[in-house]
């Protein structure tokens, strides 16, 4: 490993154990931004649900923890690792992140003011990190009793949010675009509530509630929740697997609805699920 990419790793442990001492969950990232520790279920003949409890490291966000021995244990085990990620949706902030996108032909900052004024909130005085693009990340504070998905572009073209199940590049990470690092005057202060007119915009619109059939049981519901527990990048691997073994186990038809509904939490339009079950269904022999 050269000299410069073990000082990033370094100063990324370093950071990653500072933001532990705020009640921050974190784990490493790659140069990627991505979770630098693989999956230890990638050569699994079939996508495995474990989050975390084989007991081995590489599941990604679910791996987090504010404990400096674990965060330790886990740069060990990924030496070439150049940033750290940020749960959110945990305690004790519930963090949720506001991403500012910088795009061509959208204005993210722009489009959160006009949504400001249109809905009467402000966004308070809260840790603002700039990306290496020039973008930003708000950090704010939920309630405990409200989760908050993962959505992109859902609010307006550039913003992006960062829920449950996602996480943000802490400051003082590298990427191979540069480095993240705190807005002048933000770094010390502590994530700021969401306002009540932007948190229900967060928040999935309201539909026709659907409940699991009692004849898919607890499977059926385990599917359902692991669905949900998709970020970015996951979420149609997720869903295409869970309404497979549906499909398989005979319960595809009564178990539509609702992995239709955990998708749209995940940020999945509608349209997007209903063809990746209806996929499925055609896979496994089944007519959507």
């Amino acid at each position: 490993m050269a000299t410069t990419d073990r000082q990033a790793t370094t100063l990324a442990l370093a950071h990653a154990l500072s933001a532990a001492e705020r009640g921050l969950a974190v784990i490493p990232l790659s140069r990627t931004k991505l979770p630098a520790l693989r999956s230890p279920h990638r050569d699994d003949p079939v996508p495995s649900p474990c989050h975390g409890e084989c007991g081995r490291l590489g599941h990604g966000v679910y791996d987090a923890s504010s404990d400096p021995a674990r965060i330790r244990e886990l740069f060990a085990a990924a030496p070439w690792a150049t940033g750290y990620g940020i749960a959110c949706g945990l305690p004790p902030h519930h963090l949720i992140g506001v991403d500012l996108d910088v795009k061509t032909g959208s204005d993210a900052s722009a489009a959160l003011r006009e949504l400001a004024l249109r809905h009467l909130f402000t966004i308070p005085p809260t840790v603002v990190v700039v990306t290496p693009s020039g973008g930003r990340h708000l950090w704010l504070s939920g309630p405990p009793d409200v989760v908050v998905p993962n959505s992109a572009g859902r609010l307006a073209p550039g913003i992006d949010i960062r829920g449950a199940g996602g996480y943000l590049v802490g400051p003082g990470s590298r990427s191979g675009q540069g480095v993240y690092a705190a807005a002048p005057g933000t770094a010390h202060l502590a994530p700021a509530p969401c306002p009540r007119s932007l948190l229900r915009l967060l928040l999935p619109p309201p539909r026709s509630h659907h409940p699991t059939p009692p004849a898919t049981g607890g499977h059926g519901q385990g599917l359902v929740q692991f669905v949900l527990a998709a970020h970015e990048g996951q979420r149609n691997t997720r869903l295409f697997w869970a309404a497979c073994r549906a499909y398989e186990d005979g319960i595809g038809p009564a178990l539509v609805d609702a992995l239709v509904d955990a998708a749209r939490g995940t940020g999945l339009s509608e349209r997007e699920a209903r063809a990746t079950i209806a996929s499925a269904a055609r896979l496994t022999g089944h007519r959507p």
